[in-house]
């Protein structure tokens, strides 16, 4: 019952977050003179906080890589990664906005085949006409958000 209204609201300030970061970290990495640098930081404080919370609630693990767990579900790094560096570089050319709308786009794309085909372990969730029209004018909706400039 709890996670009726915990869950959406944990990720919805999440979504928040998102933007959020990608702000501080751009205008970090513009003042820097370095959008790796800003990224490294943001991953190091990461870490760290990560490191803390883990120690702090489940304590030091026994261990890290399992046999039964395939390999490219260690991959996500590489993906934040991606996304930090690329959202940090672009944002203070491009706008933030501009930056965010087309990370959302393209978490749209990638939910509604992920969900479609139950990939990667998901639970599957077919995309069917209502689920078409709802993400269509989500993909709308983005298009109206971003700024362009003359």
């Amino acid at each position: 019952m709890a996670s009726n209204l915990l869950f959406p609201t944990l990720m919805l300030t999440a979504g928040i977050g998102i933007p959020v970061m990608a702000a501080l970290n751009s205008h970090l990495g513009a003042k820097l003179g370095s959008s790796a640098l800003a990224t490294a930081l943001l991953f190091f404080v990461g870490f760290a906080l990560s490191a803390a919370f883990l120690l702090k609630t489940e304590g030091l693990p026994t261990s890290i890589f399992r046999a039964n767990i395939p390999w490219y579900f260690y991959l996500g790094g590489l993906l934040v990664a991606f996304y930090v560096l690329s959202v940090t570089w672009v944002a203070p050319q491009y706008g933030v906005g501009n930056a965010i709308s087309f990370v959302l786009l393209g978490q749209l794309i990638a939910i509604s085949l992920i969900d479609h085909y139950g990939l990667l372990g998901a639970q599957q969730s077919l995309l069917d006409g209502k689920r078409l029209v709802g993400l269509a004018m989500m993909i709308v909706g983005v298009f109206l958000v971003i700024k362009r400039s003359a």
